[in-house]
């Protein structure tokens, strides 16, 4: 059998889009460990599938590139809406799609007929210890020393939709995050595994981030990322409520209402290839 599939990015982050609307092929996590391979496979940092829905416009299935479900992903979300309304799913330029942690509203930035920009409204960061998961380490993690790989890091923990470790650092281009990036993800204080952000604060309206994401490892940007560590910073008192994440593959835009406590975040969505595949 084949299906028909779509590679798109937002900042780098780059994923396989298939349309499930009408059908879902069988064992999507296996066919994300497939797909994601860089060498024998599409290459991606994972799969997501776009399926209806009985209480949104669409549904997100995010599957991880080590077959793992991804509950929310920043940038593969605002691929799909680029997805649905470039392909004619949809003529609306507002639209709410339901994930893995609940219902997302998105507004369309549409130029030339296509979707270039999309903002999403990320719902309200958590940081009770619990709801994160974190363990072992008190009711919250907000600027806590921690020992991970034989070093103390200052490190904050923010669920948005999915776990976070931001964690500050001198220079994020400097660290090893082969080496970094697994050690924090299996700590033993993360019960589900975690992201980590390793972030550098240039002055109180910019950041400097490079991400580790559990079940793909360094990607070159994560949307929820990119808010947990705006968000990390902002409680911390190192910067402003809107501020510009520069990652490897590009910036976004976040910004945090502290009136309703929700946080946005505003970035690229683009199309690489289209093809088909046997699976």
């Amino acid at each position: 059998m084949t299906v028909e599939f779509t590679k798109m990015h937002g900042c780098g982050n780059d994923y396989i889009y298939v349309d499930c609307t009408e059908k879902k092929p069988e064992n999507p996590a296996e066919l994300a460990v497939r797909w994601s391979d860089r060498r024998f496979g599409i290459g991606a940092d994972g799969l997501i599938l776009i399926c209806a829905s009985d209480c949104a416009d669409f549904k997100m299935e995010m599957y991880n590139a080590d077959g793992s479900i991804g509950a929310m992903c920043g940038n593969g979300i605002r691929c799909v809406a680029k997805f649905v309304y470039d392909k004619g799913l949809t003529v609306k330029t507002e639209l709410a799609v339901e994930t893995g942690s609940g219902i997302k509203y998105l507004q369309l930035t549409v130029c030339g007929g296509v979707v270039t920009r999309v903002r999403v409204d990320m719902g309200t960061p958590e940081t009770a210890a619990g709801l994160i998961p974190v363990a072992g380490l008190g009711e919250s993690v907000i600027g806590k020393k921690v020992d991970i790989a034989g070093k103390q890091w200052d490190m904050t923990c923010i669920s948005v939709g999915n776990p976070h470790a931001v964690v500050l650092s001198e220079d994020p281009a400097a660290l090893d995050l082969e080496k970094l990036g697994p050690l924090f993800e299996n700590a033993e204080y993360f019960p589900d595994r975690v992201n980590t952000e390793f972030i550098r604060v240039i002055n109180r309206r910019e950041i400097e981030m490079r991400v580790w994401e559990r079940g793909s490892g360094e990607t070159l940007a994560c949307g929820t990322g990119a808010c947990a560590c705006a968000y990390a910073s902002y409680i911390n008192g190192l910067s402003d409520e809107n501020v510009t994440v520069h990652l490897r593959g590009g910036d976004l835009e976040i910004e945090y209402n502290k009136e309703t406590g929700h946080i946005f975040l505003t970035g690229p969505a683009a199309a690489v290839f289209e093809g088909t595949i046997e699976y």
